[in-house]
C-alpha cells in the first residue's frame, strides 16, 4: 500500500512538471517567408507628336491632320493637333504649349516662315526636334518637307501663259509671307517672264482663304472694268474658290478663268463642273505630314536626315481630273 502511495505521488509529480514546462516555454512562430515581388515593369513613355498647321478651316490642313493621325499610329504614338489660325503670336503660343507638355517632336506648318524663329529656337533648346511641313522654318528647324513649291507656282503659270497663247492680264492672290507662298509666286513669276505679253494688274493677299478671297476679288473686280481681267493665280485652291464665287457674283466668270495650287476636294468639283475653275497643282498632305513623323523618330534616335525634302507635285487640270486620285 505504501509503494501504492508512492508510485501515485511520483505520477503527479510528473505531470506537474510536464504541465509547468509547457505554460513558461514560449511557443514557437512559424517562419515567414515574405514574398518576393518583382516591381512592375514601367511602360515606355508614349511618344507625342505636337502638330501646328496654320488654319483648319483650309481642306489642306485638314488632310495633314489626318496624315499626322495615321503617322502617330502606326508609330504608336499619340498627336495634339491645333490650329493657329493665319495668327502667328497664338503659333508661337501653341509650340511654348508643346514645350511645357514635353512632347517627342514638332511638327510645324508654319504661318510666317520668319516670324516662328523665336519659338522654334525655344523647342530646340528644350531638346524637341522641329520638323517643318509645307513651308520652312527660322529658327534652325531639323528639316523642312514640303511640296516642290517653285514648281507648282512655274506649272499653274505656263498653263496660263499657254491658255493666253501669251497675251492677257494677271491677278495673282498671295498669302501671308512664308517660304511656301513665296516659291509658288517665284515659280509663276518665271513662268511669265518668258511670255512679256502677260501682265499682272493687281497683286492682292487673299489669305489663303475663301472668304478673304471673295471680299479681295470683289474690290479688284470694281478696280478693273470687265473685260480687264483674263486670268486669276492664287496660291492655293481655296482663295481661287473665293475669286471664282465673286467672278459668279457679279456675273464676269466667263471673261476669265482661274488656276490654284492644292488639289483640293473643292478644286476637283469645280474642276469637274468645267466652267472657270481650269487647273490645279496638286500636293499630297496626307503623304506629307506622314514622311515628317517618320523623319522626325529618326531625328529621336540619333539618325542623320536631309535638311530639305521635296515633293513632286501634278498639274490637275478639266481633262485629267478624272484620273486623279485626290487626298
Amino acid at each position: 500500500m505504501k509503494n501504492l502511495k508512492m508510485m501515485v505521488f511520483m505520477c503527479v509529480a510528473l505531470i506537474l512538471v510536464v504541465i509547468t514546462g509547457c505554460s513558461t516555454s514560449k511557443t514557437a512562430e512559424p517562419t515567414k517567408t515574405p514574398v518576393q515581388t518583382e516591381a512592375p515593369a514601367k511602360p515606355d513613355k508614349k511618344n507625342v507628336i505636337g502638330l501646328t498647321v496654320q488654319n483648319l478651316s483650309n481642306p489642306f490642313f485638314v488632310a495633314m491632320s489626318k496624315g499626322a493621325a495615321e503617322g502617330a499610329k502606326l508609330n504608336g504614338a499619340e498627336v495634339i493637333t491645333v490650329s493657329a489660325d493665319g495668327d502667328v503670336a497664338k503659333q508661337t503660343a501653341q509650340i511654348e504649349d508643346f514645350i511645357t507638355k514635353k512632347v517627342s517632336m514638332i511638327l510645324l506648318a508654319a504661318v510666317d516662315s520668319k516670324g516662328i524663329a523665336g519659338a522654334v529656337k525655344e523647342a530646340k533648346a528644350a531638346g524637341i526636334p522641329v520638323i517643318a511641313v509645307d513651308a520652312g522654318a527660322d529658327g534652325g528647324v531639323d528639316t523642312v518637307i514640303t511640296s516642290d513649291n517653285v514648281l507648282a507656282g512655274k506649272l499653274a503659270g505656263d498653263y496660263i501663259v499657254k491658255r493666253l497663247n501669251g497675251k492677257g492680264n494677271v491677278v495673282v492672290l498671295g498669302a501671308n509671307p512664308n517660304t511656301a507662298v513665296n516659291d509658288r509666286i517665284a515659280g509663276f513669276e518665271e513662268a511669265i517672264k518668258a511670255a512679256p505679253g502677260i501682265k499682272v494688274v493687281a497683286t492682292q493677299n487673299g489669305n489663303g482663304s475663301r472668304e478673304t478671297s471673295v471680299t479681295v476679288m470683289e474690290t479688284i473686280l470694281q478696280a478693273n472694268g470687265k473685260g480687264k481681267i483674263d486670268a486669276v493665280f492664287a496660291i492655293n485652291d481655296p482663295s481661287a474658290v473665293g475669286a471664282k464665287i465673286a467672278a459668279e457674283q457679279a456675273s464676269r466668270d466667263k471673261e476669265m478663268f482661274f488656276v490654284g495650287v492644292d488639289g483640293a476636294p473643292d478644286a476637283v468639283t469645280a474642276l469637274k463642273e468645267k466652267k472657270s475653275f481650269v487647273a490645279s497643282s496638286a500636293q499630297h498632305p496626307f503623304e506629307m505630314v506622314k514622311l515628317g513623323i517618320d523623319i522626325g523618330f529618326k531625328i529621336i534616335k540619333g539618325q542623320k536626315v536631309e535638311p530639305l525634302v521635296k515633293i513632286p507635285v501634278d498639274l490637275i487640270t478639266q481633262d485629267n481630273v478624272d484620273m486623279y486620285k485626290g487626298w
